[in-house]
């Protein structure tokens, strides 16, 4: 059991109450002068207090720090999340982020005054079609999702302008797909048709040479896939689907795993989003800012969306904003504005400062180092696809652990114990009590000896029958082991006085 202490805090880490139980709403850390002038606010006007808890200035910087102490972050250690491509951020990125000009501007601002910010994004959309071989890209999509939604919306358009819209509905998607890929082809009027897997990890080509017909839109493939492996049918399924009357969507979540490697235009890739964050390097979770440019084939780039960037013949750069403006016939526009200027400056300085050369090394360092974490895991733990060499992640299961009651989620609450942000738990589906490991280019062979070093002895203590550890677990976070189910279905999203929810019970 955790040691017991009169303050509730644990050495170093600090107990703290939510702000409504230490804060007062008589009392606050600044002083106010009471508003001047005309009351603009009609019958709007607050009648009550705001009764919000005020707090004195270092109780407010103490309160918001020992959240931060809360929280797991790179900057503290590996961050093993499968498929999400947690990775150190360079400071450097950060740094021309927050330059005056990229971070202070404003989408109405006249083009006349933000020819340097075009010229970034024109930059970023050279570089972008340079390293994936296709023809244009769309830069207004805000994450992974809405670019798949450019995409899969240009592959509508581009069926319309073919008068094949009607005939052509069905989307083969395969079952170890993103949840997204389904969700976006159905959002986008289509009907999903899913086509299995082999015992190996890979796309049932088989299986998917017999969904093909008339009827068929699209494929959504994710290469390298969600079990961590490259398609090696991906050509012949491009040229298949093709054939077909159909297009190929690659899903470019994993794009940072072959990026430098391999063009997705040499592949017969017609549209692929990518993940900005996961393979440039900017912040990633917290809902946001993200960019999830679309990239697009010879086929697809006259649908691309507004706004469009075009050079004049006086060198300026221009956004053209209405579809009919343009020399294209654009599907419509995504979002109100452009894109979010701090992630084009993020990765263009990751593109720039690495060059060509450098992020090949990237990917081939990402890949490198799931291999190495892979080699070390799978004499302790059950890979499913431990025969053939994975690309930026490694796959493992708890099928060995099972039999000593040992689950993947008991797993997961030991390592917090460790100090560790756990792995990616049962994802992808198609393999039960999934693992997923995605240590990233960024960390040092000492730390991946370090995370399997741990991953190795708790896997040693499972075998050792110690079932009640697991259980237990985790013993020294912040929180101890939450009803997880409980709190995805009854969650307590609102802060109630002790004495009213008293009365309410009462009552």
């Amino acid at each position: 059991m955790t040691p017991h202490t009169v303050s509730g805090s644990r050495g170093l880490l600090q107990a703290e109450p939510l702000l409504f139980e230490i804060g007062d709403v008589h009392r606050t850390g600044v002083d106010l002068p009471a508003p001047k002038g005309v009351d603009r606010l009609g019958g709007l006007k607050r009648k009550a207090a705001l009764d919000l808890p005020g707090l004195t200035e270092p109780e407010a910087v103490r309160h918001y720090v020992r959240l931060s102490q809360k929280n797991y972050a790179i900057d503290l250690g590996l961050f093993p999340l499968g498929s999400c491509t947690m990775k150190h951020n360079p400071r450097l990125n950060e740094r021309l982020a927050r330059l005056d000009g990229f971070a202070d501007l404003h989408p109405l601002q006249p083009l006349s005054t933000v020819q340097g910010a075009l010229e970034l994004m024109a930059e970023l959309a050279h570089w972008l079609m340079e390293l994936t071989g296709l023809d244009a890209v769309a830069l207004s999509p805000k994450a992974g999702a809405h670019g798949e939604l450019c995409g899969m919306l240009a592959i509508r358009a581009a069926l319309e302008a073919r008068g094949e819209a009607e005939t052509r509905r069905r989307v083969i998607v395969p079952s170890s797909a993103h949840g997204t890929n389904p969700a976006t082809a159905a959002a986008c009027g289509f009907i999903v048709d899913e086509v299995g897997a082999t015992e190996d990890g890979h796309v049932d080509l088989e299986e998917f040479k017999q969904k093909l017909g008339d009827d068929v839109a699209a494929v959504m493939l994710t290469n390298p896939n969600t079990c961590g492996l490259f398609e090696r049918d991906v050509k012949t399924i491009a040229d298949l689907v093709h054939a077909a009357g159909g297009y190929f969507y690659c899903d470019g979540a994993n794009y940072n795993a072959i990026m430098g490697r391999v063009r997705p235009g040499d592949l017969g890739v017609d549209a692929m989003h990518i993940n900005l964050h996961k393979t440039f390097s900017t912040p990633h979770g917290g809902g946001g800012p993200g960019a999830g440019p679309t990239v697009l084939s010879q086929a697809l780039a006259p649908f691309a969306p507004v706004p469009h960037l075009v050079r004049r013949d006086d060198k300026s750069l221009a956004l053209i904003e209405h579809a009919d403006d343009a020399s294209s016939a654009p599907f419509g526009r995504m979002c109100a504005f452009h894109g979010q200027m701090g992630m084009f400056v993020r990765a263009l300085a990751h593109m720039m400062s690495h060059g060509a050369d450098g992020l090949k090394q990237a990917a081939e360092d990402a890949v490198l180092n799931a291999n190495y974490v892979l080699a070390r895991l799978k004499g302790h733990y059950n890979a499913p696809f431990g025969d053939q060499p994975c690309m930026h992640e490694a796959l493992l299961d708890d099928s060995t652990l099972r039999a000593n009651g040992v689950e993947t989620i008991d797993l997961a609450k030991a390592l917090l114990d460790e100090g560790y942000h756990p792995f990616t738990t049962y994802f992808p589906l198609v393999v039960h009590g999934a693992m997923l490991i995605e240590p990233t280019e960024t960390e040092s062979k000492r730390e991946l000896d370090r995370f399997a070093d741990v991953m190795i002895a708790l896997a040693e203590r499972a075998a050792a029958g110690d079932s009640a550890f697991f259980k237990a677990a985790p013993q020294h976070a912040p929180t101890r082991r939450l009803d997880e189910v409980k709190a995805a279905r009854q969650p307590k999203l609102r802060w109630k006085p002790e004495e009213a929810s008293a009365r309410a019970a009462a009552e």
